[in-house]
């Protein structure tokens, strides 16, 4: 097959910042398309900022972690000189993916109109933290603030009875936008092969990861009138965590009723399911909490290494619970090279992760380096 780069030959001007928007195109950028990043000539992506660098003030881990391979470039857009420069690069990108709020962008003369006077081809790609047709279309977006609107700081609480709302320890909402974005664009690219024409593409963080957080979780409010309370009773149950072990804790997943038997053997323990509380389907299915709490009790019995494997062998889905600062450690991860260790021109030995999605055609892509501010700006 032919080895290229999947993306080979496409240009993307990118104007994002943060997560959002630069983990699209990273996910654009490790598939072979050439992205210049346009950075703020003063600091930069905020993100630059967001952790402690090895060696280069602004090259933080999380930058790092989603902007290899790109072309820094630092303009002022309130320039003119600087904006002439932008609008010669669109002259020549297939993509232009931005997340500046859309008031903003008709101030820089850089809407959909504008940029399609450039080239009427252009797949544009607006990222933007709500739906551009409703009342909240001018406020601006955080993870923090979309986890909020879309309920799932209400989770936790769901969980735990602790009634304050909580934000979920991740980035989740920014990611989950990122993906949606990538793929719209991937789409909008096929749409222009095959017809010729571009278009404008609105990716909103809120409508995205709300739609995300509610395939599951809108549960009985998906009828009229609802049938069940909010919430994926499996997520929110509070007796439905990792397991503790002699020397730490596992994941044990009993997902179909058949399932049963089988844990119960391999935790030594038949007789739990001849309690007539779980003598039937139905009466399991009832009293799932309980059957979660027999487990608890019964496998501090055990090591984590023998109860996996004891688990595994009773086809059993189950791993054990591994530190975050153990997770290099993984064999597995080890195995397939999923941290590829590198040298960064700057900053020295770190270690990239790959690509997750691996492809029939063979892409030999070396790992790229994360741009210093501004690194490329004379070159582009």
């Amino acid at each position: 097959m032919d080895g290229r780069p999947l993306l080979q030959g496409v240009k993307v001007v990118d104007l994002t910042s943060v997560v959002f928007g630069p983990y699209a195109t990273q996910i654009l950028a490790d598939l072979g398309a050439e992205v210049i990043k346009v950075e703020s000539p003063g600091s930069g992506d905020a993100f630059r900022w967001s952790g402690k660098a090895a060696v280069t003030p602004g090259m933080s881990p999380g930058f790092m972690a989603i902007n290899r391979g790109k072309q820094s470039i630092a303009l002022d857009l309130k320039q003119p000189a600087d904006l002439a420069v932008i609008r010669e690069l669109l002259t020549e990108a297939d993509v232009f993916i931005l997340n500046v709020r859309g008031k903003a962008v008709e101030r820089l003369g850089l809407d959909y109109e504008a940029v399609r006077a450039i080239k009427p081809d252009i797949v544009y790609a607006h990222c933007v933290g709500f739906g551009q047709d409703g009342p909240y279309a001018d406020l601006q977006a955080y993870d923090d603030v979309i986890q909020a609107a879309s309920g799932t700081a209400t989770l936790l609480p769901r969980v735990d009875d602790n009634p304050s709302p909580r934000y979920l320890p991740s980035l989740i909402a920014d990611k989950v936008a990122g993906l949606h974005a990538a793929y719209a664009v991937l789409t909008a690219i096929i749409h222009r092969v095959r017809t010729g024409e571009g278009q404008r593409v609105e990716i909103p963080m809120f409508e995205a990861f709300t739609n995300f957080m509610l395939i599951e979780h809108l549960a009985g409010l998906t009828f009229d009138p609802p049938n069940a309370p909010v919430g994926y009773f499996r997520q929110i149950d509070p007796d439905r965590q990792p397991f503790p072990t002699s020397d730490g804790h596992i994941s044990i997943v009993a997902y179909s009723d058949e399932a049963w038997p089988r844990v119960f053997a391999v935790l030594d323990a038949r007789e739990v399911l001849e309690d007539e509380r779980f003598a039937t389907r139905g009466l399991r299915a009832k009293n799932l909490a309980l059957l979660y709490r027999a487990m608890a009790q019964l496998t501090p019995s055990f090591t984590t290494a023998d109860l996996l494997a004891r688990c595994h062998a009773a086809q059993i889905p189950a791993q054990a619970v591994r530190d975050l600062a153990e997770i290099m450690e993984d064999p597995h991860l080890v195995a397939t090279g999923f941290f590829a260790e590198a040298t960064h021109p700057t900053e020295g030995k770190w270690y990239p992760m790959r690509h997750p999605v691996h492809f029939g055609c063979s892409m030999d892509k070396p790992v790229c380096a994360v741009p210093p501010l501004r690194q490329q700006t004379s070159d582009v």
